[in-house]
């Protein structure tokens, strides 16, 4: 593969991640995330669990119809024209959360719904272009790059949006993510291109998807370390993904952040998480991806304790440590937390994707879109657990402290069953 060409490839193909963030920062992180709890359901405690339906119905379509899909592009090689389906029906209906005001609880998360299954689904088959643009042993680095741009995208699209969130134009700030999309996605569609077979036309590509699909599930006994390692990613990926859905409700409901605060919280997450991608993917192919992982995975549940004991300003700890620091505990509350969005996101992009490239790693190449139809199975199917645990714990409860200690129960789960994983 000529080195120019990979890199131009590389380029147009991690340019797509830093598209698709700006629906992922403004809609399931923060702002519509915010928006959805306290101008739709006006702030009721209820709106954590409305909030986690709409996440796991829409993680539960993802899992369902990803590996059909992605059998069904690896015999048509039509890995494009998927991913642009997809990526038109998060972008619409992006645009349309315009239109979601008070009460309308339905229309806001039928719209969230259609989006995140628009870009969720579509990350299979973006995720299965990583064999075809480099070599495995860059696959490490170039997944890292691809997380990197994805949040330096986010930071560009804070950027883009300040202006509304200062004039309190919240509603307006949905198009804008949704037109930021579309404009940067377009290179991947225009200029990369991606090896196609010839199908003949009498087959039934439904029927070829379910019939893959089927054959590999029979076969999974051949592909036992691939089979532990989609497993533990189940577990761990479970609270990644509820710390994204979860992060900017728990900021504004718990700690009772501003969107000012808000912001500088999540720049530094996605501050980090640019570093943090970027070294672990250079790690990851130095020392392994499966030590990499581990490393990620011990500093989530470190990062999940010191949340949880930070996030009292009447507890002792907090209490004694505001008096040494000579703070209020309401800011030591705030600077803490800012702490953790340095630590979440310094292995929030690496642990996705050093994951990204360890699937690489162990997928047979003719198979490579199917077993990512799977790894999106495993990791959608993942986040309808997570979010209900937190949403339903927090309901009952009434206190979100305790439902992010249910996160760490899938950290620890993960780190289980990744320690029989081979990783040669």
């Amino acid at each position: 593969m000529n080195k120019d060409n990979e890199k131009f490839r590389v380029f147009i193909w991690s340019l797509f991640d830093f598209a698709n963030t700006s629906y992922s920062i403004v809609v399931v992180t923060f702002l519509y995330a915010v928006y959805f709890k306290k101008n739709v359901l006006l702030n009721q405690p209820i709106g954590d669990f409305y909030w986690s339906i709409g996440t796991s119905v829409s993680m539960l379509i993802t899992a369902i119809i990803s590996p059909i899909l992605g059998a069904i592009a690896d015999y048509s090689a039509g890995k494009k024209r998927f991913l642009l389906v997809f990526t038109l029906a998060c972008i619409i209906s992006t645009a349309l959360l315009y239109f979601v005001n008070e009460g309308d609880i339905f229309l806001g998360l039928l719209l969230f719904i259609i989006a995140n299954v628009g870009f969720e689904a579509g990350l299979v088959f973006y995720d299965s272009f990583l064999p075809e643009i480099t070599a495995p042993k860059n696959f490490g680095r170039v997944s890292g790059y691809g997380f990197a741009m994805g949040y330096l995208g986010s930071l560009t699209t804070l950027a883009l949006v300040y202006p509304f969130i200062t004039n309190n134009l919240i509603k307006e700030s949905f198009p804008v993510s949704s037109l930021i999309f579309l404009i940067f996605s377009l290179p991947l569609f225009f200029l990369l291109k991606e090896k196609r077979n010839n199908v003949a036309k009498s087959e039934s590509f439904l029927r070829i998807g379910f019939f893959r699909v089927f054959n590999t599930i029979t076969n999974l006994r051949n592909y036992k370390n691939l089979t532990l390692f989609l497993i533990a990613f189940f577990f761990y990926i479970e609270g990644v993904n509820t710390v994204i859905f979860f992060s900017g409700n728990y900021a504004t409901t718990t700690l009772n952040f501003s969107l000012t605060q808000l912001i500088i919280f999540f720049i530094i997450v996605q501050s980090t998480a640019i570093v943090g991608s970027l070294l672990f993917g250079i790690i990851a192919d130095s020392i392994g991806q499966k030590k990499s992982l581990f490393i990620s995975l011990i500093i989530w549940v470190l990062t999940i304790l010191f949340a949880y004991v930070t996030s009292n300003k009447n507890s002792f700890i907090v209490l004694e440590l505001s008096k040494i620091l000579n703070l209020t505990p309401k800011n030591f509350e705030i600077y803490s937390f800012y702490l953790v969005g340095l630590l979440a996101g310094s292995v929030m992009g690496a642990t996705q994707s050093t994951s990204r490239s360890l699937m690489s790693k162990l997928t047979p190449f003719d198979k490579k879109t199917e077993f990512f139809g799977f790894y999106s199975f495993f990791g959608k199917s993942s986040a309808i657990l997570g979010p209900l645990v937190f949403g339903y714990v927090s309901f009952i409860t009434g206190d979100q402290r305790i439902a992010i200690l249910t996160i760490n129960i899938f950290f620890f789960v993960g780190l289980g069953v990744l320690f029989f994983v081979k990783d040669n």
